[in-house]
């Protein structure tokens, strides 16, 4: 699946800043109709480090109403969640009635990182396929909207976006031992991530490998297939989208905002 993508797309600063306050805009609107119906909806960000995945959160969450959205980080499991079954620590972040959960990794920690690692033994992040279909199933036959993405980006990419950040004063944090070790097993990761998309794509969660070397093309392919989603879970409950482009010509002060926020990352290649 991920040697067939393009990671050449790119997107214009023009084109971008045309299409990205509709797409905000028609987010929130769609959000808010689902908040009114009491629909769910679980968005998952998986993918490399450097891809990108915290600055399309931010677009993404940018226009959507806080008070109906939760935004989920999610790190190796502690000691004490060691002691439960694995899946209970996300079974108490999914999204209330009308609520969007975010999440920034997932369940999927274990196929990728807790596998790549050896924090887990074959058999138990082997049987993770099999759960992690069972949980998604039961959060979609319950009306929830599920939408799964992976940011993916060449080997390349990733040792220029680490370096590049390393150069950086304000950024070099981001970037630390435990980065470039992940970077030397990039092979590793790609063959476990081939595995975990081959497995849990499904009708209920299918996965939409994102192309991310150019940054903004990957906002935008996140929002429409987001918004995509959504409306087809709302049907005709979902708002005229003649309301939402009308509002968005009033926000013009998004394109200032996420232009500053642009300064902060790293040029497309």
């Amino acid at each position: 699946m991920l040697e067939n993508v393009n990671l050449k797309r790119k997107l214009s600063n023009e084109e971008y800043d045309r299409v990205l306050p509709g797409l905000q805009r028609r987010l929130f609107d769609l959000q808010k109709t689902c908040w009114d119906n009491k629909v769910s909806s679980i968005v998952v960000f998986e993918g490399w480090d450097a891809a990108g995945k915290g600055s399309v959160i931010a677009a993404v969450m940018q226009r959507l109403d806080p008070r109906g959205f939760k935004l989920h980080s999610t790190h190796l499991p502690r000691s004490v969640e060691q002691n439960y079954p694995w899946l209970r620590r996300f079974w108490l972040q999914c999204p209330d009635a009308g609520e969007m959960a975010i999440f920034d990794q997932s369940w999927y920690i274990r196929t990728l990182e807790e596998r790549v690692e050896g924090l887990v033994p074959e058999k138990t992040w082997r049987s993770a396929f099999a759960d992690i279909l069972d949980f998604e199933r039961t959060h979609a036959d319950n009306g929830s909207v599920l939408v799964k993405f992976f940011l993916h980006i060449s080997r390349k990419e990733q040792e220029r976006r680490f370096t590049k950040y390393e150069a950086d004063p304000l950024e070099a944090w981001r970037i630390t031992k435990v980065e470039w070790a992940r970077h030397k097993k990039y092979d590793e990761y790609f063959e476990a991530a081939e595995e975990m998309l081959d497995a849990t794509d499904s009708a209920e969660a299918p996965w939409t490998v994102v192309e991310a070397t150019s940054r903004r093309w990957a906002r935008v392919r996140v929002l429409n297939t987001i918004i995509s989603a959504l409306e087809q879970r709302l049907g005709d409950q979902a708002p005229p989208r003649e309301a939402s482009e009308s509002a968005a010509a009033e926000d013009a002060d998004i394109r200032t905002a996420m232009d500053t926020f642009d300064e902060r990352e790293p040029q497309d290649a």
